[in-house]
């Protein structure tokens, strides 16, 4: 049984809603703007996800029918219900248990993370000339532990802190105002030290052991490389707005699963051009810990403006501002 509690839901700033009581079941992290929750109504009682928008605020509903089945429906709000995005900085959150446990949890998640793929290219083994490609089959393998580790961290982390794992998303969103300017700060120092500590840890348990470090592959220039890690980083955040963020997702439930294979897809095809890093903090570690900083700045660059450049295209062009209920249920 899911503990309950009653409450009048306020979800980071975004104003309080016209309800005046709610179960909360599973509120999402404080600087998210989702949550579930239980409404009951005299005829009926209905499972919530609120997903703000800058005019109305839209809710996923889920439907208990008698066959044990979910029919989802989407609902528009009164205006009123969402007047803002999050504020830049919560006054509420440098004293809130659930924020000191969402960083927390992103130090664990990426550390797990970091630690993984890390291990995974050391155990591939490193190419001997700089720039050299890495056999197909090994970064085949490198690829299938960095999507199974991705899908499996973030879903394990996704009720916790949202499962980042990588500062590029923790700034797309925030340039979206799904999370506050404060936490996205203390999420990516937990997401650098975490990959840091991970690097480290790995040079000793291999008995000094280099740990590679992403770097242009054969015939690749800084701005190849910058355009690459763009493109990559770009079709990762555009994944997680499809299959997490859009309320009207097909597929809810599997999006932090979805978002692993695209992280294995981009490590196939990039590895051998960019090093498809598409996370700044999975290259951070491995350079702190050998001292190599060649060309770091591209891994920085570039998923920084592939991420927020996502998410805007995403927002702009396909999130649905206005939606109704379908006539037709999904049999048909």
């Amino acid at each position: 049984m899911v503990p309950t509690q009653t409450r009048v839901l306020e979800v980071v700033s975004l104003g309080r809603t016209q309800m005046q009581v709610l179960e909360v079941l599973e509120a999402a992290p404080v600087g998210h703007q989702k949550a579930s929750l239980l409404i009951t109504h005299p005829s009926s009682t209905h499972s919530c996800a609120f997903f703000p928008e800058p005019q109305a605020l839209t809710a996923s509903l889920i439907f208990p029918s008698q066959e044990e089945e979910q029919a989802r429906g989407l609902v528009e709000f009164d205006s009123d219900m969402a007047t803002k995005h999050v504020d830049s900085f919560d006054e509420h959150e440098v004293v809130d248990a659930g924020c000191v446990r969402a960083v927390l949890g992103e130090l664990v998640l990426t550390f797990l993370f970091v630690f993984t793929g890390v291990a995974a290219a050391m155990a591939a083994g490193v190419p001997e000339l700089p720039g050299a490609a890495m056999p197909i089959a090994s970064l085949a393998g490198v690829a299938l532990a960095q999507a199974l580790a991705a899908g499996v961290l973030v879903t394990a982390g996704f009720h916790v802190s949202g499962g980042h794992l990588n500062p590029a998303v923790t700034l797309a969103l925030l340039a979206r105002g799904h999370i506050t300017a404060f936490r996205s700060v203390l999420y990516v120092a937990a997401q650098l030290l975490a990959s840091s500590l991970a690097c480290i840890l790995l040079r000793y348990l291999t008995g000094g052991q280099a740990t590679p470090v992403h770097s242009l592959g054969s015939g690749m220039g800084p701005m190849q490389g910058l355009v690459m890690e763009v493109i990559l980083t770009f079709s990762l955040l555009f994944v997680v707005y499809a299959t997490i963020l859009d309320p009207r997702t097909t597929v809810p439930g599997y999006g932090p699963m979805l978002t692993g294979l695209i992280v294995g897809a981009n490590t196939l095809a990039g590895g051998n051009f960019s090093g498809a890093s598409m996370n700044p903090a999975r290259s951070f570690g491995p350079a702190l810990a050998t001292g190599v900083w060649t060309n770091h700045w591209i891994y920085w660059v570039g998923p920084l403006v592939g991420g927020p450049l996502a998410g805007f295209v995403y927002e702009s062009v396909f999130m649905v501002k206005k939606t109704h209920e379908p006539l037709l249920g999904w049999d048909f």
